[in-house]
């Protein structure tokens, strides 16, 4: 008779290492005494790296005109309004100004800007919907199958189905593209994006996560190093977090419909697609995609935080009296208090990841965070969009810069597509309207 081995009972810790339970599966987190990364190539050593990761950020609606800047480098760099939450990670940041797509130059409108804003591809209009494969699912297409989950696709506002001036409003709704004709599905609740990550069988939708691998993480501790087993517990203690505020939350009602014990909402959502409680709902879907990173169940994620022509009030900085959409065409105080809430999201991240140490570097070092949106100003100025990188991608990317490539040959955003990609071993001769690397990434 075959006897079947828990993945801790096999050859020591020379493949990627896993906890597992009934119906979950934990990647763990980088650890000095075990090579989790393990590359899968026939022949070759496992490497003892932490892997890269990429993450998309998103904002709709562009940002306050005279307050998206930065100035300076390293630890000397000075940073506008929008942007001072990355104060304590300043030096971890470049500043990008003045790439921009061609495409989105046609139509004007929220759609036409939106939906090839992480492809650079042509987008069909009168009602049509053709677009092009974002970076995002090109990098889980070529790279994805290495990790449980080939990417990771959070909103946190329903998409719209329907036509304004000609383009359908889903370019509005989704940034990222699994091919030229579908949008990647978005997943707006915290629940099911962390029951993604961990769970297998949505039978134990009320089972602990780490109930369910208690024996095989208590038989790890007695296999690595005193640092790892500190390590362990903070990340173990971290799911465990996690797991108590989403419960805490469907039973407040925080965020709507959702049960643990369901996999659908019970109750309708809110008319206007608004969660109830719009900080919470970001700050779980935030504290996820780090989970994520954490513990290498995907390398790839796409948040976006609103939609482009957006719908979301923001009752909990006092500014509940417009709609995002048309508060992005006042430029005041409170058009600036929502750019914060917005860029705080990205820098709690950013905070997180730099917080979490793997050999040498943190996870924000072995990370490329990209903040962005499709115009400048909520006055539809493509011709130059936002753009911020936070991490160095492994110590391939020099950060602490401002660079700017208003008036040069090449500003193309699928040529920084190219750089990036790079960065992650897969390189293209051309990607959307772009056969040219960006220069200085």
């Amino acid at each position: 008779m075959t006897r079947h081995l828990s993945p801790l009972t096999m050859h020591p810790f020379d493949r990627r290492t896993f906890l597992r339970g009934l119906g979950v599966t934990m990647a763990l987190p980088w650890m000095e005494s075990l090579r989790v990364w393990g590359d899968e190539s026939v022949g070759k050593e496992p490497s003892s790296q932490a892997p890269v990761r990429f993450a998309c950020f998103f904002s709709g609606n562009g940002f306050h005109s005279k307050e998206w800047w930065a100035k300076g480098a390293g630890k000397d760099m000075e940073l506008g309004k929008v942007l001072q939450p990355f104060e304590g990670t300043k030096e971890k940041l470049t500043f990008i100004r003045g790439l921009y797509n061609e495409q989105a130059l046609k139509g004007n409108i929220h759609s036409s800007q939106t939906g090839n804003l992480l492809s650079g591809a042509p987008l069909a209009a009168g009602g049509a919907i053709r677009s092009g494969t974002s970076i995002d699912q090109v990098l889980a297409q070529h790279i994805g199958h290495q990790t449980k989950v080939p990417s990771l696709v959070l909103g946190c506002e329903h998409s719209m189905a329907a036509v304004h001036k000609n383009y359908s409003m889903l370019y509005s709704s989704h940034i990222s593209w699994s091919s030229p004709t579908t949008p990647t599905p978005l997943e707006l609740y915290p629940a099911l994006a962390f029951d993604r990550l961990f769970k297998e069988d949505d039978s134990l939708n009320d089972k602990s996560v780490l109930d369910a691998v208690l024996a095989e993480a208590t038989s790890l501790r007695g296999k690595i190093s005193s640092a790892d087993k500190v390590k362990l517990d903070e990340y173990l203690n971290s799911v465990r977090e996690v797991e108590q505020r989403i419960e805490r939350a469907g039973k407040e009602r925080q965020i709507q419909g959702w049960r643990p014990t369901l996999a659908e909402p019970n109750i309708p959502r809110p008319k206007d697609g608004v969660p109830q409680d719009i900080a919470e709902h970001m700050r779980l879907m935030c504290d996820i995609l780090v989970l994520a990173f954490q513990t290498d169940t995907t390398r790839f994620c796409t948040l976006k935080l609103n939609n482009d022509h957006s719908s979301l009030r923001f009752p909990n900085l006092n500014v509940d009296y417009m709609i995002h959409h048309l508060l992005s065409h006042t430029d005041g105080d409170d058009w600036l208090k929502v750019n914060r809430f917005f860029a705080e999201q990205v820098a709690y991240v950013a905070a997180r990841l730099d917080a979490i140490q793997e050999g040498e570097r943190t996870a924000l070092d072995n990370s490329i965070l990209m903040y962005c949106s499709s115009m400048m100003t909520g006055h539809h100025d493509a011709t130059q969009l936002p753009l911020i990188v936070v991490g160095r991608g492994g110590g391939k990317l020099e950060s602490g810069r401002v660079l700017d490539y208003l008036g040069k040959p090449n500003r193309k955003m699928c040529s920084l597509y190219l750089s990036l990609l790079d960065k992650f071993g897969v390189p293209l001769s051309e990607f959307g309207d772009s056969t040219e690397r960006l220069a200085e990434v």
